[in-house]
This record gives structure tokens, sequence and C-alpha cells, in this order.
């Protein structure tokens, strides 16, 4: 039996597309949730599909969630909780009233960052087809698991607490009061100011 050469699109080699996911979720005739995860930030664009390439309606990033209070760790699961309800409002003014996920190549796992950020966006107001099952406890969106680390490490080793949690400390942001922070943070963010 003769075996021919596979031909790979281009996006698909360079490990950048999933065309079969992309398939599925543009076929809904629904708007994208586009999320990104970086080392130190995360990123959600609402984008409608066309043939001349992807339209953003709506972007957000977790650098703004300083501007709003937030010091704490801007890739974290309470960031990202705080970040997807950011991105559902400005989505919401934007004129997106439903979305479908799109995670590219990574694959969606429950209690995620990811599942952490589609919380935050069904959370303020829009219809995205996920289910409760899929989303971290209310305790780990809030850095209740953070906190509690930050208490134990600093209770023992005050170096050790000091070298993993620098650059909090250095923005004055006080890991144990994690869940504290948060609650502000989401207060702000349901306040009105974007």
């Amino acid at each position: 039996m003769k075996q021919g050469h596979v031909h790979l699109l281009r996006r698909r080699r360079q490990g950048v597309t999933d065309y079969r996911a992309r398939k599925r979720a543009i076929t809904s005739q629904k708007p994208l949730l586009v999320v990104r995860i970086s080392n130190k930030n995360v990123t959600a664009q609402f984008v409608k599909p066309t043939f001349k390439g992807d339209v953003v309606l709506s972007s957000s990033h977790s650098r703004e969630l300083s501007k709003l209070g937030w010091h704490g760790s801007a890739k974290s699961t309470p960031a990202c909780y705080l970040l997807g309800r950011l991105a559902g409002k400005k989505a919401v003014a934007a004129g997106v009233k439903e979305a479908v996920v799109y995670n590219g190549l990574a694959p969606f796992t429950r209690g995620s960052r990811v599942a952490a950020l589609l919380k935050g966006v069904v959370d303020s107001g829009l219809a995205v087809p996920v289910g409760e099952e899929a989303y971290p406890d209310q305790d780990r969106l809030s850095g209740g698991p953070i906190a509690e680390y930050a208490a134990k490490l600093a209770s023992e080793d005050k170096d050790a607490y000091a070298r993993e949690f620098s650059a909090l400390l250095k923005a004055g942001f006080n890991p144990e009061k994690y869940a504290e922070e948060f609650e502000k943070a989401k207060a702000t963010i349901a306040g009105g100011r974007k």
C-alpha cells in the first residue's frame, strides 16, 4: 500500500489553529469569546468571524484591572474572574448578547482560569453555553487558597514568603487579604467604571 504525503494547513503546522474547533465555533453564528493566557497577563476578546478576517467587537486585558484597584496577580484565578466581569460588561455595552468560547489549541479544563473568566462573563449578563460544574468554587474565585498559603508561609518561613510574594508586596498588596481585595475590585467593576 502506497503512503502519500498528507498536507497540513500552514496555521495547523505552526500549532496556531485547530480548524475543527474553529469550524464548530464559527458555524454557531455567534460571536466568539477568545481567551489567551500568557506568562503575566490574560486577554479576553469578543470577535465576529468574517471572510476577510475576525472583527474585534470588544477587548479587555488584565492590565486594566490595576486601574480599577486590583493590584494582585494579573493571571490568577481571581484576576481571571474579575477580567471576565469587565470583559462581559464591555461586551454588553458593545451590543453583544451571547458568545461561544473559542480557546484555540488550549484544552478547556474544569475549574481552570478560563472557566473562572467564563463565570465572570456569565455573571455580567452574557449568555455563554457552559455548565455550572465547569466553574471553580467560590473560595477559589475569591483567592482563598492563595491567602491561606500566604498566611501559612508567613508564619513558617519569612524569607520564602518574601520571595514568593515579592511582586505583590512591592505593589502594596497584602496576599493574606486576597478575598477582601477581590470583593473591593468586584464592587468597583459592578459600580459603573470601565
